[in-house]
């Protein structure tokens, strides 16, 4: 990009349904010799928090532009959480939000962030969080998976907002009062998949999850992002993922959103563009998600399990990858599992999780003993990174 298109921020349309795309050939540009990945993960890096719960999936409770809300000389974290179990895989079957609270680089339990029975699924799954710190209002966006008292569980996901009231009088902070159940989003299947329909299967079901609220900063209105999936009737592909996106209908996006087209089309490369999340930084809009190499089609078996983005002048595009390819950072190549979910910050701090550490070539799939013993479950290291234009780079955490 030049200069001058980095310069001001382009005002978004009152209704866009331009889509940009990641093909085939921007993704080809990976390779198996290298790409920028961080340090491989030792022991200490994958010591439990909580011994007894298996982590992963960690946001930011966010003040309402998307930087990190300073709270009681500390700042607080969202996570998913379960009890650790044989099969680390099961986790996701009975997740629920934690909350975490950070200061001096110590981590601290708040406990579950919603009480029992709240949540309309069965299980909670990812979001993103906004304070006001003046009226000590906790957004929260969230995806319900399932439904309550469900007989049997399937891969449903629905998109709901609640408001908290943040409370400051105790050891750690913590958030009650939870009101206004709403859900965000009607999914009628015209734009995205309706996973009534269609989930998909296990380990590449379809996605309609991960909402993220963004406030644009050129023309004040609110957005949710989302990981997405297709329609049947317009996709080309059984990997027909996009990054999703609704328009608020009231200046705070506490009633309900309109869908929109999506901002980016992976369909025929990706099944899944996980945890979407945008910021503006030097007058650009960057957007980023994780794919896990196992949800790439053939076309990209070179792909690694890895944080991905794009780059525009504006928040409806067009985009371009970041690097050419769109790859930011890769899981090492000798520890190709290690680490999921990366969030930057628009500090340039990069959070994830850490996933199955310390395989030294073994296969999960086949050695249960490794499955169980060397998922970490755990907050990663904080990768910090560089963006000038549409070019990264990590500057710390590196190999």
């Amino acid at each position: 990009m030049s200069e001058s298109q980095t310069s001001k921020i382009a005002a978004a349309p009152e209704f866009c349904g331009s889509t940009s795309y990641w093909t085939e050939t921007q993704i080809a540009q990976i390779t198996n010799a290298s790409w920028p990945s961080p340090a491989v993960l030792g022991k200490m890096d994958a010591a439990p928090l909580i011994s007894s719960l298996a982590l992963w999936d960690i946001w930011p409770v966010q003040n309402d532009a998307g930087d990190l809300a300073e709270i009681a000389g500390g700042s607080l974290w969202i996570i998913l959480s379960a009890p650790r179990s044989a099969d680390p895989d099961e986790r996701h079957g009975v997740a629920r939000l934690r909350l975490l609270f950070l200061k001096d680089s110590v981590w601290m339990d708040c406990g579950l962030l919603l009480p029992d029975g709240f949540s309309p699924g069965s299980r909670e799954w990812s979001g993103s969080t906004r304070v006001d710190l003046t009226t000590k209002t906790v957004t929260l966006w969230f995806t319900a998976a399932g439904r309550r008292d469900e007989k049997t569980q399937d891969f449903e996901q629905r998109l709901f907002h609640a408001t908290g009231v943040l409370d400051l009088s105790g050891p750690t902070p913590m958030v009650g009062e939870w009101s206004a159940l709403t859900q965000s989003i009607v999914n009628d299947g015209s734009l995205y998949a309706d996973l009534a329909r269609n989930q998909g299967i296990a380990g590449r079901i379809k996605g309609f999850r991960d909402p993220y609220w963004f406030r644009d900063p050129a023309d004040g209105k609110g957005y949710l992002l989302f990981t997405g999936s297709k329609p049947t009737h317009t996709s080309r592909s059984d990997y027909d993922g996009v990054i999703g996106i609704a328009s608020a209908n009231d200046s705070d996006g506490v009633t309900n959103f309109s869908l929109l087209p999506p901002l980016i089309d992976a369909d025929g490369v990706v099944n899944e563009l996980e945890r979407p999340h945008i910021f503006v930084h030097n007058g650009l809009y960057y957007l980023f998600w994780s794919s896990q190499r196992s949800v790439f089609s053939s076309v990209g078996k070179a792909c690694p399990t890895g944080l991905y983005g794009m780059v525009s002048t504006s928040l409806f595009g067009p985009y371009e990858p970041i690097n050419g390819s769109g790859l930011v950072l890769g899981n090492p190549p000798s520890e190709p599992r290690q680490a999921y979910a990366w969030q930057v910050l628009p500090s340039l701090d990069v959070v994830s999780f850490v996933d199955h550490w310390g395989l030294e070539g073994r296969d999960i799939a086949a050695d249960s003993e490794a499955k169980q013993k060397q998922f970490g479950g755990t907050v990663a290291p904080v990768i910090k990174i560089a963006l000038e234009g549409a070019k990264s780079r990590i500057l710390t955490g590196s190999a």
